[in-house]
């Protein structure tokens, strides 16, 4: 059996991104018989960039939403708050201590983020590697999905749990594992760059119709005129389009860009009536969760309930070895 751990920060609604590149492919892999999934919302890490509460408080239910609309099974598997379980932040002190700073200097996503920064950088965002290791190392997780920007961040856990197991003479931690999806590791948004709420370039799937065709009409085309045909393999509509479709539709839109006669607007409908219809159930599945509080907090204090127990045992475990028994 392998225990796996997917956490999804509640900086926002979830997008396309998230949904194609972490949730779906978690709940997946979660279906399978021999797998044991821990699926937590980061909301602690979305305190770096959000300061106000009600937002917060909104984001998570949103995102605990999405997980329950695309079908999580909460039986099988844990799910919750990560702010609920107060062994991330404990663990996070502990690996703190035995983590150097210049690993944290020389993190590739500190480093962007901090470029994009019009403010002071704080410092829950530099030590933002730790937590993250704190995460994972508290529920002895084996296999971390993963996007490819992320798999530093997995490569300065397994260092960080194995200094302390060094430090021990003791296999403290289990060494976790990244697994990257090699066709899903970037969406890209609808600007062509990697879909993030921080580029303000992603889609909602969970927005009104009218509101969700304004967000796909935005997608970025080139000027090709109508009548000339058009190369799929370069338009941004298509790349999405080509995520959601079978193999059939993605030939038949092939065809059609290189046939010419064939509008990018013309696209960009097909598109978006793609993501109406493969996403129905889970549209109708998000609005009951969000319109019905006391049915997503049973789900998520449940979860919280099951990860404390397990986090209990991995504190106790640390706590005796670091001498704080």
């Amino acid at each position: 059996m392998a225990r796996i751990l997917t956490g999804i920060q509640s900086s926002g609604r979830p997008h396309l991104g998230n949904i194609l590149g972490a949730i779906k492919p978690a709940i997946d892999l979660s279906k399978q018989a021999d797998n044991e999934s821990f699926l937590f919302i980061a909301d602690l890490h979305s305190l770096t960039t959000i300061k106000d509460g009600p937002t917060r408080r909104e984001f998570t239910r949103a995102v605990a939403a999405t997980w329950l609309a695309f079908g999580l099974d909460t039986e099988k598997n844990t799910f919750w708050r990560q702010s609920r379980v107060a062994e991330h932040t404990e663990l996070a002190w502990h690996l703190s201590c035995f983590t150097p700073i210049p690993m944290l200097n020389n993190a590739t996503s500190f480093k962007e983020k901090s470029d994009r920064s019009s403010g002071p950088v704080n410092t829950g965002l530099f030590v933002y590697p730790v937590l993250q290791a704190a995460d994972i190392l508290l529920y002895d997780a084996e296999i971390i999905p993963v996007g490819k920007d992320q798999r530093q961040h997995i490569e300065m856990t397994r260092d960080i749990a194995s200094m302390v197991n060094r430090q021990y003479n003791d296999e403290l931690f289990v060494l976790p594992e990244a697994r990257i999806d090699e066709r899903l590791m970037t969406i890209p948004g609808i600007d062509g760059a990697k879909m993030s709420k921080s580029y303000n370039n992603y889609i909602d799937i969970f927005l009104p119709e009218n509101e969700l065709w304004k967000v796909i009409k935005k997608i970025k085309s080139d000027s090709t005129p109508l009548e000339e045909p058009k190369d799929p393999d370069t338009d941004i509509t298509f790349q999405l389009y080509s995520l959601l479709a079978s193999d059939e539709q993605i030939a038949a839109m092939r065809g059609l860009y290189e046939g010419g006669n064939y509008g990018y607007g013309t696209a960009k409908k097909a598109f978006y009536e793609l993501i109406v219809e493969q996403f129905a159930n889970e549209r109708e599945r998000f609005t009951y969760y969000m319109t019905n509080n006391d049915a997503l907090e049973a789900e998520l204090q449940a979860g919280e309930a099951k990860a404390r127990i397990v986090a209990g045992k991995t504190i106790a475990r640390v706590r005796e070895k670091l001498g704080f028994n």
